[in-house]
């Protein structure tokens, strides 16, 4: 990661010139309080993407607006846009800001970068939210020509056991997308939800299919999900339709995102490692350590588990979230569960680009 503008390339230094980002108007936040918590699990029945078919490639190492890690991405399925988020690049001077920024102190500060896509990988937007979160997941609510966002926000500092300081987001914001803007945790433009009381790490994904939020939070050290309809949350009330506790033990490797679809909760977890094109160095392990995992929404129990090599020939190939995408509304039944992973180019060469990979076949 480069610490400097003049470290940009020439990609991001386009992007940077091709137009002034707006400071967004400031103002007390909605907030949306907690009035229920009561569990339960009535989701209905549906089918389940079968984890053992081949994987097909979207998208193949494109560049988002800064040059970090994709830490998630969502889609807007009714206009054909695709949302990826991360932290934001070392070197990066935002509007109002009086100095440029390592990306250690991004991370630290939950700094983020949103970047709009089309489905054919073509930047068409891009806006920054200060303060947030580390980026674990995002979820698009589409509404017109664009979306609501939802993501987490109110960044609290954590050091972990390897000294690397972090921003994590404690609560979930919700916020019309707008192009060039700037927001801060405190921007009118947000509304605020606290799902469960005392909960920290809280993100969201959606179900487009079923009108459905998944929600994960950590409570007293332990990892969970719940499940929501989505109106009825905008509403505030809080009512899960079911809850899960995140599965654990010595096979999971780090969590790198979640989505839901029907009747099922999924999960990748994994490491990134360097293989294709480094002809020095032979990895322990040529196949990597990504598995998705499906769990049962009313059971809880993990109904598969399944090592992916999707991706396998990437350079620096690390695991970055789960999304569901539509590719026809007119037909929701077909829908693809898709992969997000992280490469860059080689060791001298570290802007991260973003790759996308689906399993289409529901059984």
């Amino acid at each position: 990661m480069r610490d400097a503008l003049s470290g940009m390339n020439r990609r991001q230094l386009i992007k940077w010139a091709g137009g002034m980002l707006r400071t967004a108007t400031l103002g007390s936040a909605a907030t949306i309080a907690l009035t229920s918590a009561t569990a339960s699990a009535a989701v209905a029945a549906s089918s389940k993407f079968d984890l053992t078919a081949p994987s097909s490639e979207l998208l193949r190492e494109i560049g988002l607006q800064d040059t970090r890690v994709m830490q998630s991405f969502s889609f807007d399925n009714t206009n054909k846009h695709i949302y990826t988020i991360g932290l934001v690049q070392a070197g990066r001077q935002l509007p109002g800001e009086t100095r440029q920024y390592t990306g250690t102190e991004r991370g630290a500060a939950g700094d983020l970068a949103v970047t709009r896509l089309d489905l054919t990988g073509a930047e068409i937007g891009r806006m920054y939210l200060k303060g947030f979160g580390h980026g674990v997941a995002i979820a698009a609510e589409p509404s017109g020509n664009s979306a609501y966002l939802w993501t987490e926000t109110d960044a609290v500092t954590s050091t972990d056991s390897n000294n690397v300081t972090n921003g994590w987001g404690s609560r979930l914001a919700r916020f019309k997308f707008a192009n060039g803007a700037v927001l801060t945790t405190g921007s009118s433009q947000l509304t605020k939800f606290s799902p469960v009381s005392g909960a920290d790490r809280t993100t969201a994904a959606i179900d487009p299919v079923n009108g459905r939020l998944a929600v994960r939070y950590r409570l007293n050290g332990t990892f969970s999900f719940a499940l929501y309809d989505l109106a009825t949350f905008k509403a505030g009330t809080f009512t899960p339709l079911a809850t899960v506790t995140q599965p654990t033990g010595s096979a999971y490797s780090d969590f790198q995102g979640f989505t839901t679809l029907g009747q099922y909760l999924y999960m990748i977890d994994g490491n990134a490692y360097t293989y294709a094109n480094d002809t020095t160095t032979t990895p322990t392990d040529p196949d990597g350590n990504t598995y998705i995992t499906r769990i049962d929404w009313n059971t809880g129990s993990v109904s598969d588990r399944q090592l992916t090599k999707a991706a396998q020939s990437l350079y620096y190939r690390e695991p970055e979230g789960l999304a569901i995408q539509i590719p026809d509304t007119t037909n929701t039944a077909a829908c693809r569960l898709v992969m997000g992973f992280a490469s860059e180019n080689s060791a001298t060469d570290t802007n991260k680009m973003a790759s996308l990979y689906y399993k289409s076949s529901l059984i």
